[in-house]
């Protein structure tokens, strides 16, 4: 079955390809089936190939640090999977498994370095392409956190904790300096008023009371300013996390990007040879 050049102008890195460009990438690549929940590749696989989403849905997910799967893409018609690993010739990082019945067009280096071949200028807009989403990726590593560190901190509170907040929370408040006063005044003046006081001048038993009050609230606001502390380092490790997927993910892509202009000067040499010669 023949590959329909048309679809290579809805494939970012593709799209800046003219017709006869296309034409010469349909010719060198295969057209693969998949049924559903069958795997087209796992990591640890060689990198060779990329596929293009012809029909059905794919996901593609990766382990993290804690052996969980996560899910990194899903990729759907005319969009491309695979491509860093084949660019870079290292093993996929990723698993990817077909959802429904699927078919792909897989790709991989020696059609690039065919088209390249003979044109070489291809390799100028499949450039300008990578570039492109090189800027899309740091943009979104700017903008985004791997994990949301209100949710982490929300989900791992016990009552105990929330308690303690609110009591932090409230005891910080003018409203409860205000409403502590209060009750003080109001306490004085009826122990002033009544002909029987309970609690006469100097107030032994609200200074009990107050001594009391103080001992309980002191440590419920040192928890709370512990697990202050505790949410402080939660994002601060968040934070170096994804510093240090940023400095990955822009040393692997300019890494990729290398390969891609080293080929470009190669194809463009053996041009200018060959035209040299003739």
């Amino acid at each position: 079955m023949a590959c329909d050049p048309s679809v290579f102008a809805e494939v970012p890195i593709f799209s800046l390809l003219d017709a006869d460009e296309r034409a010469i990438l349909a010719d060198h690549v295969d057209i693969r089936r998949f049924v559903a929940r069958q795997r087209i590749y796992k990591a640890g696989d060689p990198g060779h190939r990329a596929y293009i989403v012809l029909s059905g849905r794919v996901q593609v997910s990766m382990v993290d640090e804690e052996q969980r799967p996560v899910v990194v893409d899903m990729p759907q018609r005319g969009e491309i999977f695979g491509l860093s690993s084949m660019l870079a010739e290292s093993a996929h990082l990723t698993t990817a498994v077909a959802l429904e019945e699927t078919s792909v067009i897989e790709i991989d280096r020696g059609d690039i370095a065919e088209l390249l071949k003979r044109k070489p200028m291809a390799g100028l807009d499949m450039l300008t392409m990578v570039g492109k989403q090189f800027r899309a990726a740091q943009e979104l590593v700017r903008v985004r956190v791997v994990r949301n560190p209100n949710e982490e901190i929300a989900e791992a509170e016990t009552m105990a904790d929330r308690i303690a907040d609110r009591v932090a929370h409230f005891g910080g408040s003018w409203r409860f300096i205000g409403s502590f006063a209060a009750v003080l005044l109001i306490y004085v003046l009826v122990n002033q008023m009544v002909p029987l006081s309970w609690d006469p001048y100097p107030y032994i038993l609200l200074n009990l009371f107050l001594s009391m009050l103080a001992a309980v609230q002191a440590p419920v606001i040192m928890m709370s300013q512990n697990r202050q502390d505790a949410k402080d380092r939660l994002r601060g490790e968040l934070d170096y996390r994804v510093n240090m997927k940023a400095e990955v993910e822009i040393s692997q892509v300019l890494e990729r990007l290398s390969r891609v202009e080293d080929q470009l000067d190669a194809a463009l040499g053996r041009q200018a040879a060959g035209g040299g010669s003739a």
